[in-house]
């Protein structure tokens, strides 16, 4: 008799599924029409949309849409092949180039997403004899870079720099390698940069930070959490930053020494053995990097929000966490709890996505509201507004 294995597979995968329906931790796909704006349509109805990382508005952008569209005329869409083989362009040399001097970097180095950039950097640096410390909230493209690296994982208690010591002083491995995120993308709070880089001195480690939420929104010119700290590469040998945040586009970038980047050529699997971004994309990232470091006053309008948010959702009794990103979460605990309000915020016109384990720890399920230059300061009033009547029907 034949055995139907797509049917076994099937029955044994649905159990899985099943416990995330029962425990409220199901994810759903939702879809929209037209550009990533704050304005959004879906099913023909217009939300107000809070969980965009666009934080500065560029995704739409008419000198950004041009550029992309006039290179798409001149290379095409797809680049052909890996960096190493044929799909290396003027583009992506240009754009690396000038990443490289936003950052106060010898060079950058350009990957195809954030994940990649991540998985491909600490598996090119670390190996079975050599330790990897990290942030216990890190995102999970770190986590999962050190566990495929082989190095050992040694997750330290959420900034707790005290925590880290200890585990630095026990230390005998080879190669020892902090990483931590920048800004904490579920959070919203930043890391302790200034210690970080004292204790990777003091202990001989190397230095990583994923600063994808930091770029574009702090910094005089954008730079990020490295150029607000005045961080160089002698302090912070390894920065990560994304393209399709603040910037607008789509990719990722490590920035470093000439040794750091040839070396990741050499060994970066995520780097070699992958097509190369479209070089169309490219050039819109150079003038989407042009207008985050020329116009101050998107991030200027940003702050405001912000402030505005954090004041105002205070004054309401809102149960804000620590931040002063433009990642703003609502702490709520219980899964079913978050998704009654994200439903709650949906049903009034609002589009706030509720995060769940396991995205976050078990407990501490969130609404996590995101904010950006394109909000007003009255459509910010009508969201806390909004959430404070859901808080008023039924306590979180």
């Amino acid at each position: 008799m034949t055995v139907n294995m797509g049917h076994l597979m099937d029955a044994e995968l649905l159990a899985a599924l099943q416990d995330r329906h029962e425990h409220d931790t199901y994810r759903y796909r939702k879809t929209h029409l037209g550009a990533q704006q704050v304005n959004l349509q879906r099913n023909g109805q217009e939300y107000l949309s809070f969980c965009s990382n666009d934080y500065l508005g560029l995704a739409n952008d008419l000198r950004v849409k041009d550029a992309f569209q006039n290179a798409v005329t001149e290379y095409g869409v797809g680049s052909g092949a890996s960096h190493l083989v044929n799909g290396h362009t003027e583009a992506h040399h240009k754009l690396e180039q000038e990443l490289a001097e936003f950052t106060g970097r010898e060079r950058v180095l350009l990957f195809s997403t954030g994940y990649m950039a991540n998985l491909g950097v600490i598996n090119a640096l670390v190996g079975k004899q050599d330790a990897v410390f990290q942030d216990r909230l890190n995102h999970a493209s770190l986590i999962d870079g050190a566990l495929l690296s082989r190095a050992k994982l040694i997750r330290y208690r959420h900034n707790d720099l005290a925590d880290l010591e200890r585990s630095l002083s026990k230390s005998t491995h080879s190669r020892k390698l902090i990483v931590t995120d920048g800004v904490f993308s579920m959070d919203g709070d930043q890391a302790c940069l200034s210690g970080l880089c004292h204790l990777a001195e003091q202990y001989r480690a190397w230095l990583m930070v994923d600063d994808a939420h930091g770029f574009g929104c702090y910094g005089s010119q954008g730079g990020g959490l490295a150029e607000q700290l005045q961080l160089g590469s002698d302090r912070l040998p390894i920065l990560m930053g994304t393209l399709g945040k603040a910037f607008g586009s789509f990719g990722a970038f490590v920035a470093g020494s000439h040794t750091l980047i040839e070396t990741l050529i050499q060994f970066s699997r995520t780097y070699i053995y992958t097509t190369a971004l479209p070089p169309a994309v490219a050039e819109a990232t150079r003038v989407s990097l042009q207008i985050l470091r020329e116009e101050q006053s998107r991030r200027e309008r940003l702050t405001k929000l912000i402030e505005h948010f954090r004041h105002y959702g205070a004054e309401l009794g809102l149960p804000l966490m620590p931040s002063d990103s433009p990642i703003q979460p609502i702490l709520v605990g219980e899964p079913g709890k978050a998704l009654r309000l994200s439903q709650h915020l949906e049903a009034n016109g609002f589009w706030v996505t509720a995060i769940r384990p396991p995205t976050v720890p078990v407990g501490t399920a969130r609404l996590r509201i995101t904010l950006t230059s394109e909000h007003s300061l009255d459509q910010v009033t009508a969201l806390l507004n909004c959430l404070a009547e859901a808080y008023d029907a039924e306590p979180y």
